[in-house]
């Protein structure tokens, strides 16, 4: 049972997740290409607590990431959604996807309803995204949302020494990224 809302778009639901995502979970944080910038590699355990975690701020604060489900098949692609835990340098929109999941848009398509979401229902004023450096796919999908390098961050233990640049934009930026986002003619393949 999911404790949360589910959010839909064109391909996809966004739902908080569940124990039956756990293989999906466990398998993108086994791919040491999946999960490279995103905590690395764990075994089963550990992939279990941080889902574990994920499912735990939806009861706490009433937000987390979402399981990312494409509508078609019923299968778990990822994680996409807000995320804050304890001493996070901000309100941060995240993804992580299978390698099977990416490069298709689904990532796009998730973070534009998940930050309409956060502003609409969450109230937040900004949205951010920490990014490695290194990590090019990301920082070419902070720059389609229309996020822009805010600079180097500093994550929490255990990540405190993790290399990150903050990249995000203001609910006002939001508005102006999302008409120029739906304006361009690849948008509906987003």
């Amino acid at each position: 049972m999911a404790i949360g809302p589910t959010l839909e778009t064109r391909r996809l639901l966004l739902r908080p997740p569940v124990q039956e995502d756990f293989d999906g979970w466990a398998a993108m944080m086994a791919d040491e290409e999946s999960s490279r910038f995103i905590g690395g590699v764990v075994d089963r355990n550990a992939a279990w607590r941080g889902m574990a975690a994920m499912a735990g701020s939806w009861a706490l604060k009433g937000f987390a990431m979402f399981s990312l489900i494409e509508k078609e098949s019923g299968e778990w692609l990822g994680r996409v959604g807000p995320w804050q835990p304890e001493g996070w340098p901000g309100t941060e929109v995240g993804w992580g996807l299978l390698k099977s999941a990416c490069g298709k848009g689904y990532a796009t398509e998730a973070s534009v309803r998940v930050i309409d979401w956060a502003f609409e229902e969450l109230g937040w004023e900004d949205v951010i995204h920490c990014i490695d450096p290194r990590n090019a796919p990301s920082i070419a999908l902070a720059e389609r949302l229309g996020s822009r390098n805010r600079g180097p961050g500093k994550l929490p233990a255990p990540w405190q020494d993790a290399e990150i640049e903050i990249w995000g934009q203001s609910r006002e930026q939001w508005r102006r990224s999302r008409e120029r986002l739906y304006a361009s003619p690849s948008a509906s393949s987003a």
